[in-house]
């Protein structure tokens, strides 16, 4: 009876096969991993014959991956990240903590939703390690896929949805203009878009699904960008452009009712027609994971008790 070759493999072939996909050199690896290079090449011509598939191409200057070789490196990698997360995971339950969630969040969300989602999530798991990286919407699925992420939250974008990705909308909300809280347009009645248009806009680029939801708000008002404006897909960047000139931008409308609370911007008081959705994604492995199942619910929450924390903090 002939052994499955999977039931062969240890964790140094699954950096052998990562390496070499990297450096496409049998030396380089063999350098990288402190082994020899007819070891390696050895090992490789028996995993290829144990599979039935070419996994290499060999040529003057080295190695070119082939299909299969790209496919079995990128589940090589996979699992290593599964084994970098569990390490992770279980260091911070030795540490009287109930585990590790890595969100990915875009500049939209990080000004309003996963922070009080955090809040709440500390409030019932203090012992908790949570982990945030910002982002574009493309480079954090990427990482969701590679099951670097756990959690996205940002825009909806169908395109984004994959196999082994889940997705449920949190919300829908329209885009509203900002500009700086002392800006000419903020003390202007009765708008148009010809008041809009004569000043410098920056917008997200074109890739986002902020842009897109934009573009299609424009057509439906029968409006088109302006010529003058700068792309940016940087909050921190946007905010600090508004907070310096004339320029208006556009955002979402949690984000601008946040960060005019902060007296960070004002809404300029010119609706957009139409709603873009807010989604989270998460990776179907990671969800098994009590840690992540708890903020996944402390993102709904934080998303459908807006109204009511907005509400208390005019208020106040």
């Amino acid at each position: 009876m002939v052994t499955d070759w999977t039931q062969r493999i240890r964790l140094r072939h699954l950096k052998i096969l990562i390496s070499l996909a990297q450096t496409k050199n049998i030396s380089l690896t063999a350098q990288r991993l402190n082994m020899t290079q007819p070891g390696i090449s050895r090992w490789l011509k028996e995993l290829e014959e144990d599979i039935g598939l070419p996994l290499f191409e060999r040529h003057a200057r080295g190695l070119r991956p082939t299909e299969h070789g790209r496919a079995l490196a990128q589940h090589a990698q996979r699992i290593m990240a599964n084994l970098d997360l569990s390490r992770a995971d279980l260091k911070a339950r030795l540490h009287e903590g109930s585990g590790l969630v890595n969100i990915g969040s875009t500049g939209a969300a990080t000004a309003e939703t996963v922070p009080i989602a955090i809040l709440e999530l500390l409030r019932t798991q203090p012992r908790i390690r949570v982990s945030v990286l910002e982002g574009t919407m493309d480079r954090l699925i990427q990482k969701l896929q590679a099951e670097e992420l756990d959690i996205v939250i940002g825009r909806f974008n169908p395109a984004l949805v994959t196999a082994d990705i889940g997705h449920e909308t949190l919300h829908m909300e329209p885009l509203q203009f900002i500009a700086r809280p002392d800006h000419p347009l903020s003390a202007q009645a009765n708008l148009s878009w010809a008041d809009l248009k004569a000043y410098r806009w920056v917008i997200w680029p074109s890739n986002s699904p902020i842009r897109a939801d934009l573009e299609k708000a424009l057509i439906a008002d029968q409006q088109s960008l302006p010529h003058d404006y700068i792309e940016s897909n940087s909050t921190l960047l946007n905010i600090t452009l508004l907070n310096n000139s004339d320029f208006l931008a556009v955002a979402s409308a949690r984000t601008a009712a946040r960060l005019q609370l902060m007296n960070a911007v004002t809404i300029i008081e010119l609706s957009l027609s139409g709603f873009g959705s807010v989604a989270v994604y998460w990776h179907k492995d990671a969800i098994k994971r009590p840690a992540v199942e708890q903020s996944l619910q402390a993102l709904r929450n934080a998303s459908t008790s807006y109204y009511e924390r907005v509400h208390d903090q005019k208020a106040g």
